[in-house]
């Protein structure tokens, strides 16, 4: 009763997405419904051949039969086709959506899912649990369909054939629905404990294939192979219990089932030696003991899948269950004013941090920022610097929403940014962030992220200010060159200076530094620095810094540690006043004169 009651929920979870093509699935059961009527038919067909055709000894008569049973298998072949075709376009259609709609919900959720949640074991639902969805959609829920109907319908014929014997068969179908029920229950469970041993193995592999670099770096293979060869024996280990389970279930139906004809033929060939039944009847109703025996059979397999449906759906609507912890609000950025031109002033404050405490999800009991307060006014340029985990990559999260403060707010332009809706408040920040992320896509898609609306002239523009184009146009194919997963194909430097170009394609009004050019070398973070001040002209700015020197020009230096401001100030006020700077400076820039 549970496993039922398990497959029904499953399937209820997926009849959103079966919903918007009523009209194939409609054709899709009429063509089942001909398949299995005709199906039945040929029984009756069979019937009449050997009766009116071979026992009666007409020529004609034959003739006339075997038209009649080649008719019926001619139908079943067409309807055969049009089920199949149908119902394997609905299963393909669905899973698409599905994995669109997956894809498109994890797109909305907040960081902090992915902290919990491994994006390689992700992937594995998205990519594994659908496609077995698929299998089931396309191909198990119609077997499943058509054999409860040929069950139906094939019981319902033996009944009218001879209710004696038909009664005898049906003693015997507890003692396989019995075993159905139990190993089914089992198969279920174990199906589900082989989909997450199997995402595991996924999720080892693609980071082992990631980091190539660092196993072979630090001659990490040989116990890399080792780790992994655990993972893979343990879903194995898995598996063969679920296979184990399914094998006892496939012998158990087959040995009771067919123990089932074996009584049903010894009673119905006593019926015929008497007379009582004609061979032909006796023929036709082996064939609907079959078609029953062997529905039953192929029901009680599909069940395994079935199961195993369940748990794949389960796993992939957790997914589209997940809620963010990041709600956008409904303001767009201009209506937060009713002087925009007085909030472009210079001077003005356009950002404001107001006693934020902040604890990562991961780190509850470790805030990285305490009571931090501070504002930046209109086309300011702010620099942050510190030691590492001081908090300031931190800012930059929170001012996108990436996270919110557990205490304190964030104002942008006097509005609490929470009130902006996620993609208006995004779109007045161009990041480049410290890990330059790029996509296995060529460098012009790669730009263009930033705008996909901007032409190639312009990609090309940002690339030069970004001194990106020269080595560039020496890639392969230039500008429609792949990159290669996380842009392994360049240099550390080569990619900062992609992601600089992409920011400066964005043409925001705010610019979010962090660690812009730690990647580059000298000449190379001279040429950057030199495009980067007229694109931070008339613009407001924060920068994340650790060397000193590219922020000696800063308008104001915030000094962090431990997530508090120590101080702030020009750089000659902080090098009289603050002593954490001034141990920074000195380690810098003494190091740099040696």
């Amino acid at each position: 009763m549970n496993n039922a009651l398990d497959v029904k929920v499953g399937l209820k979870t997926l009849l959103v997405f079966l919903r918007p093509y009523r009209r194939q699935i409609i054709f899709a059961l009429v063509a089942l419904v001909i398949t299995a009527g005709t199906m039945l038919s040929v029984g009756k067909g069979l019937q009449y051949l050997i009766d009116e055709g071979l026992t009666s000894g007409s020529q004609a008569g034959l003739n006339k039969a075997l038209l009649v049973f080649m008719g019926l298998v001619f139908v079943l072949g067409i309807g055969s086709f049009c089920r199949f075709y149908l119902v394997s376009w609905i299963g393909e259609r669905v899973v698409a959506d599905i994995r669109q709609s997956v894809f498109a919900h994890l797109l909305t959720l907040s960081p902090s899912f992915f902290e919990d949640n491994s994006p390689s074991e992700i992937q594995s639902r998205i990519t594994a649990d659908t496609t077995l969805l698929q299998s089931v959609i396309g191909s198990s829920l119609s077997i499943a369909l058509r054999n409860s109907l040929m069950l139906v319908g094939g019981i319902a014929f033996l009944l009218v054939m001879h209710f004696k014997l038909t009664l005898i068969l049906l003693a015997c179908v507890p003692l396989v629905v019995v075993p159905v029920i139990f190993f089914g229950r089992r198969v279920r469970r174990l199906s589900r404990n082989s989909q997450d041993e199997i995402a595991n193995v996924g999720q080892y592999l693609s980071q082992a294939l990631r980091h190539i670099k660092v196993v072979q770096a630090f001659g990490h293979e040989d116990h890399d192979v080792t780790r992994f060869s655990g993972a893979v024996d343990k879903a194995f280990t898995v598996s063969v219990k679920r296979i184990q389970q399914r094998s006892w279930l496939t012998l158990m139906v087959i040995l009771l089932s067919m123990s089932g004809i074996g009584v049903m033929l010894w009673f119905g060939g006593k019926s015929v030696i008497s007379g009582e039944i004609s061979p032909g009847d006796l023929a036709s109703f082996l064939f609907y003991s079959v078609i029953v025996a062997g529905a039953v059979g192929a029901v009680s397999e599909v069940m395994g899948d079935l199961q195993r449906a369940a748990g794949a759906a389960e796993r992939i609507m957790e997914l589209l269950k997940a809620k963010s912890d990041i709600v956008g609000g409904t303001l767009a950025y201009s209506e937060t004013t009713t002087d925009d031109q007085a909030q472009r002033e210079e001077g003005k404050v356009l950002i404001e941090f107001d006693q934020l405490t902040f604890c990562y999800p991961t780190r509850p009991d470790r805030p990285a920022l305490h009571q931090l307060s501070f504002s930046i006014k209109q086309g300011e340029m702010v620099a942050l610097v510190g030691p590492s985990g001081a908090g300031k990559s931190t800012l930059f999260e929170l001012l996108l929403r990436f996270y919110n403060p557990q205490h304190g707010h964030i104002r942008l332009a006097n509005q609490d940014i929470r009130q902006y809706s996620l993609s208006a408040l995004r779109q007045r920040f161009a990041l480049v962030p410290q890990e330059t992320v790029l996509f296995d896509q060529s460098v012009a898609e790669n730009l263009g992220y930033a705008n996909r609306e901007a032409s190639q002239k312009a990609i090309q523009q940002a690339a030069e200010q970004a001194n990106a184009h020269e080595f560039i146009v020496r890639l392969d194919q230039g500008y429609d060159t792949r990159l290669g997963e996380d842009g392994v194909r360049l240099s550390g430097g080569q990619r900062q200076r992609i992601a600089i170009a992409r920011a400066i394609l964005k043409d925001a009004p705010i610019l979010l530094l962090d660690e812009a050019t730690s990647a580059l070398d000298a000449e190379s973070e001279n040429t950057v620095q030199a495009a980067l001040e007229p694109l931070m002209k008339g613009r407001t700015t924060l920068v994340i810094a650790h060397r000193l020197a590219t922020v000696l020009n800063a308008d104001r230096i915030v000094v962090m540690d431990k997530g508090e401001i120590v101080d702030q100030g020009t750089h000659a006020e902080l090098l009289e006043r603050c002593a954490l700077y001034k141990r920074l400076a000195d380690l810098q820039f003494n190091q740099a004169g040696r």
